[in-house]
């Protein structure tokens, strides 16, 4: 695999093909064996490109705004489903010919705009906040159920809703959830919800469930799927995952510009960047696989080409002590590339172009080893999103 990237010009996102075709058996497994429906969360990962690999095993996209909507619906076609904790009147006239599902996040949201959408004969879901804190990364940054969260309606005002009216239930409470996490919300949900679930025809699990991570038992969450479908026969079951599904699908490749030596540990500058290009190495924050580390003797911090201090991949320990995180067996040298593993998922969805640097390129790695060139994102690209 590595071979075949050498050449490449960096830094570039690569979507390994072969990998996504891995996984989405794994979705076929869970939709089949579970018999339910699985969109994509496109605010994690769309790559129109591959839209056509995905489609045959997938039941359309989840969108959280106007933009993913019209993605969806120009580009994966199928259902297209779409969240937004506010609408405006001229948002939903503007979604009604894109969208098939309507998430509203509140009462008052929910009451607005129901006519509107009714009358248009699409679906109506309601949020509801599960109470349900106990399967989550990134502690509540990403915990839609975290105190005070804005998201959902909550137990105690769910009775005051037009049940009758609303079609789906829709709970959100995971991020990069393993199976036991999956299962222990459904059970959740369906032991505190029920007098609720009785009364829509769809409840959707939401997103979080880490689905092609290695240690993730699918047959536990088809399992738990279909024990809830034995207690609520008539209600179907709906997921959204969107970065397990492209989980461990593709790469950042990178090239080494200088290595820095100022303090304990040496710094390799790559010729992309941390803050710009993969901010969810800061904001979780975590330390992204390298291919070719060792936990050798040459250790390596890995900064990025921008005047942020912190445009850096390194461990700081609960002490505050900084660590290097990549070892080599070799000394790491200007022009090397390194290439970062696991990088589909809310990584080129959130770059941007501080700093001027140039956006990376986009790009697919087929099963026969070609590179393909999908995007190459120039000056006019930095230059027209600033009016």
């Amino acid at each position: 695999m590595v071979d075949s990237l050498k050449n490449i010009p960096t830094p570039a996102f690569v979507m390994d093909v072969a990998a996504l075709k891995r996984n989405m058996a794994t979705v076929d497994k869970v939709r089949n064996g579970a018999g339910c429906k699985i969109v994509l969360a496109t605010k994690s990962f769309a790559l129109p490109a591959v839209f056509p690999i995905m489609k045959p095993h997938l039941d359309g996209t989840t969108a959280s705004g106007l933009f993913e909507t019209q993605m969806g619906h120009d580009e994966f076609g199928k259902e297209v489903h779409v969240y937004s904790p506010a609408f405006t009147e001229k948002d939903v006239k503007e979604l009604l010919p894109l969208a098939t599902h309507f998430y509203f996040n509140s009462e008052a949201q929910l009451r607005a705009f129901m006519p509107l959408v009714k009358s248009a004969g699409k679906k109506i879901a309601i949020r509801v906040n599960p109470g349900y804190s106990k399967a989550t990364l990134g502690g509540n940054l990403y915990d839609p159920c975290a105190p005070n969260s804005r998201f959902g309606v909550t137990q105690d005002k769910l009775d005051t809703l037009p049940w009758d009216d609303i079609d789906i239930l829709h709970c959100h409470a995971l991020c990069e959830a393993d199976h036991n996490g999956s299962k222990n919300l459904i059970a959740h949900v369906a032991g505190t919800l029920s007098p609720y679930i009785a009364q829509v025809e769809t409840v959707n699990f939401g997103g979080g469930h880490f689905i092609n991570d290695k240690d993730y038992d699918t047959d536990v969450l088809i399992a738990a799927i279909k024990s809830f479908k034995e207690t609520f026969p008539h209600v179907s079951v709906t997921l959204e995952p969107g970065g397990g599904i492209v989980r461990d699908t593709g790469y950042y490749a990178t090239r080494i510009m200088d290595i820095v030596d100022n303090g304990q540990y040496k710094i390799a500058v790559i010729d992309g960047s941390v803050c710009n290009h993969m901010p969810d190495v800061l904001e979780v924050p975590y330390v992204p696989e390298i291919i070719g580390t060792t936990g050798g003797p040459h250790k390596y911090i890995i900064g990025g080409n921008t005047c942020m201090t912190g445009d850096l991949i390194q461990r700081v320990e609960d002490d505050g002590k900084i660590i290097a995180p990549y070892g080599f067996d070799a000394p790491l040298k200007p022009g090397d590339m390194l290439v970062m593993t696991d990088m589909m998922q809310y990584s080129f969805i959130k770059m941007n172009s501080f700093n001027g640097i140039r956006l990376p390129d986009l790009g697919m790695l087929h099963e026969d080893g070609r590179y393909e060139m999908i995007k190459s994102f120039g000056y006019d690209a930095f230059r027209g999103n600033l009016g």
